[in-house]
């Protein structure tokens, strides 16, 4: 009967196909969250698995007619990685530490860049072209598996806010370096050889790059005028996403990548109108999304491409294995230097790139545009390492964030892991959340003719959390 359903699957109608398609991604995805989450995995794995399984080398639910026809979703799901990503890059909050923090970021990307470009092209033998792109793609890390951690815990300190800064510049030097190396990979793909090497085919790739930069941060500065406070829920959704989606229609027309456009897009918005509220709304939208990329992967994944032999001479199991372990040394030693130059603590100095190993959303999805890009066995062998690379890397990411937050003390030793306070900053923490949070339930609500100032408010709730404090405090002793 299975047998049948798969049948059907292949060959019915194009509508009927694509729509259940789509709902046994859906399901199958949410479904193997149940069983990483019992495991404290992130559910980037599952999607990962879930590809796998309903792919072709295991259940083959998944027609080839549907992994074609969604070879849009890596621009998507990347325009909305990369928006949400923006939101960090707050002026007010780069300046205090804002050199130092870019000074690390670098180094700790561009040091995982050398390490694994010496290693792939020097000792391995791949080709430059694939080198490049390989090695500009270890520069990225993934920032939802430590800022998931982060909150978890409850960590805070010098290393949380150094950690944060880090892994949102993070992203932005990776999309630079792959900007430069895909364009060099095209450039000699095109050439044959070094030797044939035109300065006018990088230079067009870069300049696309700042064009699609320069009209994101236009769009940003229109978003500022398009989503007006007043504006309803429901259409600042609609508007916002058809920005996305049409900014991802102009990328894929210039050729490059909507990453760099969308940062600064959303870096443009946040610092004009300082409005989180509309990143949380595109949270809510974007999780099927970003399951279906993720599991559209898994399906593309050449689970046989790992066992056996590669174009290049090494097997692409040895290739992840090498690519995995150089990466993770890269990143620490490049983390250490930053910090050492910088003058960071030891603690954060010596943990701070234990933090920077999980890779997945951003590596993946240029990865993706990589493969399409260079085409042939170079961009499916680039697509089948950082796959296999990132499942072990989300394996082992958030263990090893988790061990840099306690070795750096930047959490305390309690039951629910969360900073040993003192009975006076206590009261103070739950004050202030309690007024943070009716704030917020106050900008939700409609407003009335007359209003309370809210100096009163404060200095209200302020007088009765207290009492009601002192007041437990007494019953307590």
């Amino acid at each position: 009967m299975f047998a049948h359903f798969v049948d059907y699957l292949h060959q019915g109608s194009p509508a009927s196909v694509a729509v259940i398609t789509v709902a046994l991604m859906l399901m199958f995805g949410f479904a193997l969250t149940r069983i990483t989450k019992l495991l404290k995995l992130p559910n980037v794995t599952a999607y990962i698995i879930t590809g796998i399984l309903i792919g072709p080398y295991c259940l083959n639910l998944v027609p080839d007619s549907i992994a074609d026809s969604t070879a849009f979703l890596p621009n998507i799901a990347l325009a909305f990685i990369a928006f949400s990503t923006g939101q960090f890059f707050r002026l007010n909050a780069l300046k205090g530490n804002g050199v130092k923090v870019l000074v690390i970021t670098v180094l700790e990307a561009c040091t995982a860049s050398v390490f694994v470009f010496i290693t792939s092209y020097y000792f391995l033998g791949m080709n430059l072209a694939f080198s490049a792109v390989i090695a500009a793609l270890a520069s990225t890390t993934a920032p939802a598996s430590t800022m998931m951690t982060i909150r978890q815990t409850g960590a805070h300190g010098d290393f949380v806010n150094t950690l944060l800064q880090v892994v949102a510049l993070d992203d932005v030097v990776g999309l630079i370096a792959y900007s430069v190396a895909v364009s060099a990979a095209l450039a000699l793909n095109a050439s044959g050889s070094a030797d044939g090497f035109s300065f006018s085919q990088v230079t067009l790739p870069i300049i696309m790059n700042i064009a699609s930069v320069f009209i994101g941060s236009l769009l940003g500065l229109a978003m500022m005028f398009l989503l007006p406070p007043n504006r309803s829920t429901d259409n600042r959704l609609i508007v916002s996403v058809a920005v996305l989606f049409g900014f991802c229609g102009i990328c894929e027309m210039l050729g490059v990548s909507p990453l760099l456009g969308c940062m600064f897009m959303s870096t443009v918005y946040i610092n004009l109108t300082d409005d989180d509220k509309l990143f949380k709304q595109l949270n809510y939208f974007s999780p099927p999304i970003l399951l279906l990329f993720f599991v559209r992967s898994g399906v593309c994944f050449e689970l046989g491409a790992l066992t056996g032999g590669s174009s290049y001479g090494t097997s692409l199991l040895t290739l992840g294995i090498v690519y995995f372990i150089v990466r993770i040394a890269g990143k620490y030693a490049g983390a250490f230097a930053g910090c050492l130059i910088t003058g960071k603590s030891r603690l954060v100095r010596n943990y701070l790139g234990l933090a920077l190993i999980p890779q997945a959303g951003v590596a993946i999805g240029l990865a993706e545009l990589g493969a399409r890009t260079l085409g042939g066995s170079t961009g499916s062998t680039l697509r089948t390492v950082i796959l296999a690379s990132s499942v072990l890397y989300e394996l082992i990411g958030p263990a090893c964030a988790k061990l840099s937050l306690s070795l750096s003390h930047s959490y305390g030793s309690g039951s629910d892991g969360s900073p040993a306070l003192s009975p006076q900053d206590e009261d103070k923490l739950i004050i202030n959340t309690l007024i943070e949070r009716i704030r917020e339930i106050q900008r939700d609500l409609p407003e009335h003719a007359q209003t309370v100032p809210a100096e009163a408010v404060n200095a209200n709730l302020q007088h009765t959390t207290l009492k009601h404090l002192h007041s437990n405090n007494s019953n307590y002793h």
